[in-house]
């Protein structure tokens, strides 16, 4: 382990130690989201409700769906056979959440499973505009609710006792509805002289639609508290007597996490831990990212030996001061690039030869005259040549070759 690393690893344990010490004595922070999930124990969660529903709703089959829309659950069960056209259950549908974000699909099949004499009971601080308007509906949200607001239920033989519930109720209620059809259910008011509507039953074809705009009455807060979950329990005793279909998929547009995170994001303290541990991690990456290795050595390339030995061979001749032997070796050297490259006869330098060198490499025809004129000169020779003569000799080859 190199001291680098060893030094990111002490400065997280220090940051770890120093938030561990700042939350020691800090009491844990009450979450008051409204998430009304079945697996939240928070407020507003409903996790008491799920265990009691069967308390609640007592001799009637629920059954919870969680893995898909309303649509995708009541559509399955549906027989669209010509002899049949009905669904497989009879029921009621029963969703309780924050805000009624149902996609226009599920709303819907809704309206069409109650059609065929089943119900839905809705809990929701505000409900589609779709839904609303198909059951001429409207609702307002200038309701104040304080310490002194009541909610109670409009038939007296069952209960007209009024209860005070404030936490995280709506203060929303229906200011429009069809007199002639819709039975009020349940109000809620801050005093005798005013009061709102806030439950009612409203009649669509052969099933009925059962609305409330107070969803905080099942969470874990008021069922918890005093006397209020017999509120929710008269409010739930106008479900007629079939199988409930709990809709469970989440609340507030969201799907239940079924993520083995899900306790950590949801503390706060283990939240910022996470968080803390991935940004280190993070910025240890970022100082580590470039690799580490020992410096490469530089390798020379290997020496060109044929070169070299053929600079060793020249220097000797040359030292020898056989300029004879070195002009007959560029000749000779002249001659065979010649034949190579042009496929010519050298073995007679005359006229033709230079005027045929000259048509097939392009080259002045004096240079090519000129270098012919030395070739022949040095054969005829009978005496040594001078470094003058190679010098000449030699020049006159690389305008040709070059």
């Amino acid at each position: 382990m190199n001291k680098t690393l060893k030094i990111y690893i002490a400065i997280l344990i220090v940051v770890f130690a120093l938030i561990l010490m700042a939350d020691r004595n800090r009491p844990k922070p009450i979450d008051w989201r409204p998430t009304y999930s079945v697996n939240d124990k928070i407020p507003f969660g409903m996790y008491v409700f799920d265990k009691e529903i069967g308390g609640l709703l007592k001799k009637q089959k629920i059954e919870r769906v969680s893995a898909v829309t309303p649509y995708e659950f009541l559509d399955a069960k549906y027989d669209a056979d010509t002899t049949v056209q009905t669904y497989k259950i009879k029921g009621t549908f029963l969703n309780i959440a924050e805000f009624g974000n149902m996609d226009e699909a599920s709303i819907t099949e809704i309206f069409y499973f109650v059609s065929h004499g089943n119900n839905a009971f809705l809990s929701m601080k505000t409900f589609p505009q779709s839904l609303l308007d198909s059951l001429k509906l409207d609702y307002r949200a200038d309701f104040q609710i304080s310490d002194s607001t009541s909610f109670w239920l409009g038939n007296k033989n069952l209960n007209n006792k009024k209860y005070h519930l404030t936490e995280g109720m709506s203060d929303y209620y229906f200011s429009k509805i069809d007199t002639l059809n819709t039975t009020v259910l349940g109000y809620q008011g801050n005093n005798v002289k005013e009061k709102h509507i806030n439950f009612i039953k409203v009649p669509y074809k052969n099933g009925y639609f059962y609305l409330h705009t107070q969803p905080a009455a099942f969470t874990n807060f008021h069922l918890l508290k005093s006397n209020h979950y017999q509120y929710a329990e008269n409010v739930l005793s106008y479900i007629p007597e079939d199988d409930v279909f709990w809709y469970t998929k989440g609340q507030n547009s969201e799907t239940i996490s079924e993520s083995p995170m899900r306790y950590i994001l949801s503390q706060p303290a283990l939240k910022w831990a996470w968080w803390l541990a991935l940004i280190g991690m993070l910025i240890f990456m970022i100082f580590n990212a470039k690799r580490k290795q020992r410096v490469v050595p530089i390798l020379k390339p290997l020496p060109n030996l044929t070169v070299d030995f053929t600079k060793t061979i020249g220097n000797l001749y040359y030292q020898e001061g056989d300029h004879t032997n070195i002009i007959d070796k560029k000749i000779i050297y002249f001659l065979e690039r010649i034949r190579n490259e042009y496929l010519m006869e050298t073995t007679k330098l005359d006229e033709d030869f230079i005027k045929k060198l000259h048509h097939k490499s392009g080259k002045d025809e004096d240079d090519i005259r000129n270098l012919v004129t030395l070739i022949n000169e040095h054969r005829k020779s009978y005496h040594g040549s001078l470094e003058e003569d190679l010098i000449r000799i030699n020049n006159a080859i690389e305008k040709i070759l070059h």
